[in-house]
């Protein structure tokens, strides 16, 4: 890997107003006695591990990733940006909590600490626009995408269904597959509550109903449009697996990769998880597709960020900015493609290489191309998001799992909660 590249001194960084990183000084090398680094167990963070002597050693520098799961992950970054601590010099953010991060100037802009060598123009479009905010981009994004629908075509063809493009035709293909003598269910999906969890599923579906988010500055989420999308959600449930209320991604995933589900609409990145033969016990039967219409796919982003507090000095930013542009590098993304691993894909270089597309069939890449036009920033862009989201998220799953039964009495109680968090927002 190139070593070229270094952040611009304080001085001229104050000269230039901005603290772009230009070339590399490797004066900051053993004055950082740790680099601490916030993760979660994406193969493109675990893959880190075999080359995290590497980036130390260049450094000197000690490599501390704490690894969580999604919804501890987000608390604990949170906490750490809000409360100053400081703890941590790189963060991992994504898409839900964004714009409460730059709203609060807890991290630094990408192009401001990312050396320029490891080219962030590369980076997808798709997960460039999820990652920016006015403009700006904040985080390095190495996973995300939009949704595509994952069906087993084994099973539809035995029952003579074609896949479906409407939403009416994948509702009446996953009750016949739930009632067919297949050993599987129609369909699965997360239930588990959380911002994103299963209000990130429920979302395209109020979506397609013709939901909105706001009405003015109201919330407008218990509309007829909001319960129409949990009746339906609800409905879908009974052709699902058992347990499927409290269900997060990983579960509806491992249901489907482990034969039990006919029909799952989950983000593409796990498209190529189905065709690992080391995991997978559907290898060569998943057929894939944009969602139906019109269900609409939802666009999303997880990454690196450098933060304010815990990167305060110039070498602990240098370090910490250097990490993130190695880690997210696409000297990164090809070691994971030459061990095989076809997920979290982050630059467009990768996939338009040899390499990635002897990884994965060519029906995957052409859904996720066909997904593109459809793919959109889906939930309410508020720096109160991930508040109201996970509020939101406990009465769905208090309504998937049946302690309680009145839809719109839920949602209204949600969109409460939803106004008040609004309103001391402002």
């Amino acid at each position: 890997m190139r070593k070229t590249t270094l952040l611009l001194t304080t001085a001229l960084c104050a000269a230039a107003g901005l603290a772009r990183a230009q070339d590399q000084d490797m004066s900051c090398k053993g004055k950082l006695e740790a680099l601490n680094v916030i993760g979660q167990g994406m193969p493109a963070v675990t893959a880190l591990d075999a080359y995290l002597p590497e980036f130390e050693e260049k450094w000197d520098t000690e490599v501390k990733v704490t690894m969580l799961g999604e919804n501890e992950r987000r608390a604990k970054a949170r906490l750490d940006a809000s409360t100053g601590a400081g703890a941590y010099q790189v963060l991992y953010i994504d898409e839900a909590n964004l714009a409460e991060y730059v709203s609060a100037d807890w991290v630094y802009p990408l192009a401001d600490v990312v050396p320029e060598s490891y080219d962030i123009a590369d980076f997808r479009t798709d997960l460039s626009n999820v990652a920016t905010v006015d403009g700006v981009q904040y985080f390095a994004p190495f996973v995300g995408g939009g949704d595509v629908m994952m069906y087993r075509k084994d099973l539809l063809e035995a029952a003579e269904i074609e896949p479906p493009t409407t939403l009416d035709e994948m509702v009446t293909a996953i009750k016949t597959l739930d009632e067919a003598d297949n050993g599987a269910h129609g369909w699965s999906a997360r239930g588990q509550r959380g911002a994103g969890m299963n209000v990130w599923r429920w979302t395209p579906f109020f979506r397609a109903m013709g939901g909105e988010w706001l009405d003015g500055d109201m919330p407008a989420f218990n509309s007829e449009a909001g319960v129409k999308a949990t009746e339906l959600y609800i409905e879908l449930m009974q052709s699902a697996p058992p347990g499927v209320a409290t269900f997060n991604w990983s579960d509806s995933v491992e249901a489907f990769r482990g034969g039990q589900v006919a029909i799952l609409i989950e983000s593409d990145v796990f498209g190529p998880w189905m065709e690992d033969p080391a995991k997978s016990s559907v290898v060569g039967k998943v057929g894939y597709a944009p969602p139906p219409d019109p269900l609409p796919s939802a666009g999303w982003a997880h990454g690196w960020a450098v933060s304010r507090t815990g990167a305060a000095d110039d070498c602990a930013m240098a370090i910490a900015g250097d990490f993130v542009g190695w880690a997210t590098s696409k000297e990164m993304e090809q070691r994971r493609l030459e061990a095989g691993i076809a997920s979290d894909i982050g630059r467009v270089s990768t996939l338009q290489s040899d390499a990635y597309k002897a990884l994965v069939p060519a029906e995957y890449i052409d859904a996720l191309l066909a997904t593109g036009d459809k793919t959109n920033l889906l939930i309410m862009k508020s720096p109160v998001w991930p508040e109201i989201g996970d509020n939101l998220g406990l009465t769905l799953e208090e309504l998937f799992a049946g302690t309680r039964d009145d839809v719109q009495e839920a949602l209204d109680e949600a969109a409460f909660f939803a106004e008040d968090s609004l309103m001391r927002a402002n």
